[in-house]
């Protein structure tokens, strides 16, 4: 395990920071003539704002001095009342007309759910990215940030450990949502190109931890037997979502330029993972477990294609060199992200990425995993025969 040090910034120093941290004066000022103070930062607009990341950044922003206006812009209206809140689909070309005034446009309304209908959520995350990309300069917007995932970089086995923020993007479309993340990431590049003077950052996280977030890599973690795919070399790099929301403060504030990547320091190798969790392996050789998990997916028992194996076989770590030399610091290690996503997916039962209901989870046991992968021949045939029979 690899492990960055270096100093600690104001907003990453705890959990709780100390009264002042955020000011200039070790002495807080009065209620009264803080709010008499002309606040000069930006005007920002957060998407997809009502849940998960957009909702827990809404609330840091709108509890932040450093910024004058929070706009939330959602479907339906969340919990913060600090926010001015807009409702509407952020795919409405009416977009434009409630970004009057903004500064920063912050895009976090993605669907990423591993149940959704893949072309319903492509054409919700595209359509939606490109609409903000095309409304922000419109009306006047100088800054948008976006957020992808480290996904992009691809899990392969020549990858350099860790990875720089300029590293290619070399992962292809066959992983849960990254085919999306690739072409929001196209749109990111030509958006400047195609209206000059607007800036876009975006930030990859590493696997996203807290808050309910569910992926392919988080119920890797709910199934009974851990899964090694043999000969594969795995490194696991977490983000909480606490630490993603200051990366995506700085961008905001114009702490950091260029695209950004954002993890905790260093990497948990697949025995450390073993270790900590308590949940023992069960190694398989490549061709079985790849083919089982297309097989599964193929006739639709499971939500996860056989592309979301990769990155828990080859390392995709991330140095986020550019937030650490702009003084931003992770406040969660790996082993702290690891416990807790432990502690959210307890009582949860996933086999080969399907949730499984208590009386399944109960009759799949201890050795659900291998029963499900090792049984995968008989399921595909039964399937078949099921088709033919219609």
């Amino acid at each position: 395990m690899t492990e960055t040090s270096g100093p600690t910034d104001p907003l990453s120093e705890s959990r709780n920071p100390p009264e002042g941290a955020f000011g200039s004066s070790d002495t807080p000022e009065p209620a009264t003539e803080r709010a008499a103070r002309p606040v000069r930062g930006p005007v920002v607009a957060v998407t997809g704002a009502a849940d998960g990341v957009g909702a827990l950044l809404t609330e840091r922003l709108a509890a932040s001095e450093e910024i004058k206006r929070v706009i939330a812009i959602d479907e339906r209206r969340g919990e913060c009342e600090g926010a001015e809140w807009q409702i509407l689909d952020v795919r409405d070309p009416a977009l434009a007309e409630k970004l009057r005034g903004v500064d920063v446009v912050v895009h976090l309304a993605l669907d990423l759910d591993l149940e959704s209908d893949p072309a319903a959520r492509t054409a919700f995350n595209v359509r939606g990215t490109q609409t903000v990309l095309t409304a922000a300069p419109a009306a006047g917007v100088h800054r948008v940030v976006l957020c992808t995932s480290a996904m992009v970089y691809g899990a392969l086995p020549d990858n350099d450990l860790p990875l720089s923020e300029d590293a290619e993007l070399r992962a292809t479309a066959e992983a849960t949502g990254v085919g999306d993340l690739l072409e929001i990431e196209r749109l990111a590049r030509r958006a400047p190109r195609t209206h000059p003077g607007l800036n876009v950052t975006v930030v990859r996280p590493a696997v996203l931890v807290g808050g309910g977030t569910d992926t392919a890599l988080t119920r890797y973690f709910e199934s009974p037997r851990l899964l090694v795919v043999a000969d594969s070399r795995p490194a696991w790099q977490f983000c909480h979502i606490e630490d993603l929301c200051a990366a995506l403060e700085y961008a905001v504030l114009e702490r950091v330029e260029g695209d950004l990547a954002v993890g905790c320091d260093g990497w948990l190798e697949q025995e450390e993972v073993e270790e900590l969790s308590g949940i023992r392996r069960m190694e398989l050789p490549s061709a079985v477990a790849l083919g089982a998990a297309a097989r599964l997916h193929r006739i639709g028992l499971t939500p996860s294609p056989a592309g979301d194996l990769a990155y828990t076989m080859y390392p995709w770590v991330v140095s986020g060199s550019r937030l650490h030399h702009a003084g931003w610091r992770p406040r969660w290690t790996n082993e702290e992200v690891l416990g807790e996503l432990l502690a959210e997916v307890a009582g949860r039962h996933t086999v080969a990425g399907r949730r499984l209901g208590r009386k399944d989870a109960t009759a799949a046991g201890a050795a659900g995993a291998t029963v499900a992968l090792l049984g995968t021949a008989a399921i595909v045939r039964r399937a078949r025969k099921a088709r033919r029979r219609i």
